[in-house]
């Protein structure tokens, strides 16, 4: 989901957990109305990496056994790694019980984001919404975070609420936002070849 800041794509991917519900139509999951569906069952299968990391004032691993807590070391160090944070975790006197402070306040903002999508990796959920989950990192660290992306694509459903569209490039569909509503859909390609159409706009701004 793509579009210029207000457009609804983060709405929307809050309606899919029920963070709220909708006011007309309905959200299925496979098939089924998501208001018929157990509340923490569904939620059980959705994993979630916003622009905004959720941490608490514990260790890394203690933040990272909150989404599976009979994880072993070795499991959390395969989602560090394909986070692209396993070498900052081991570079620290105290691994993976170094604190990350309140909110993980002794992180850089692209460490936290990295822990957070780790965190979901663990999870491994029927379902991931990445919500401008890359949004704070470098250019390296989101090429390494595309890369578990794309991995997690071949058997997940991935939503991913996109600002940086060079993260959207091997998408199945894309949904164009503008003003609460969906203007385009495609293939990223079938949208950059539209001259005069809102994607292209967002590609050459």
């Amino acid at each position: 989901m793509v579009g210029p800041s207000g457009s609804g794509k983060s709405t929307i991917a809050n309606l899919i957990p029920r963070l709220y519900d909708v006011c007309k139509g309905k959200i299925t999951f496979d098939g089924v109305d998501i208001r018929d569906i157990d509340l923490k069952w569904l939620r059980n299968q959705i994993g979630i990496v916003s622009q905004e990391t959720y941490l608490f004032n514990g260790t890394i691993r203690e933040n990272l056994l909150y989404a599976k807590p009979d994880a072993t070391d070795e499991e959390l160090l395969e989602v560090c790694q394909k986070a692209n944070i396993v070498d900052f975790i081991m570079n620290q006197e105290k691994g993976l019980d170094t604190i990350v402070g309140n909110r993980g306040l002794k992180l850089s903002g692209g460490e936290k984001q990295r822990l957070s999508i780790a965190r979901v990796l663990l999870k491994d959920p029927a379902l991931l919404i990445f919500d401008e989950a890359t949004s704070a990192l470098d250019n390296i660290s989101e090429r390494h975070i595309q890369q578990a992306m794309e991995e997690l694509m071949t058997n997940h459903t991935v939503i991913i609420v996109a600002h940086r569209l060079s993260t959207i490039k091997n998408v199945d569909r894309i949904l164009v936002f503008d003003k609460g509503k969906i203007v385009e859909e495609g293939s990223y390609q079938e949208l950059a070849d539209k001259e005069n159409g809102m994607f292209a706009k967002l590609l050459n701004n």
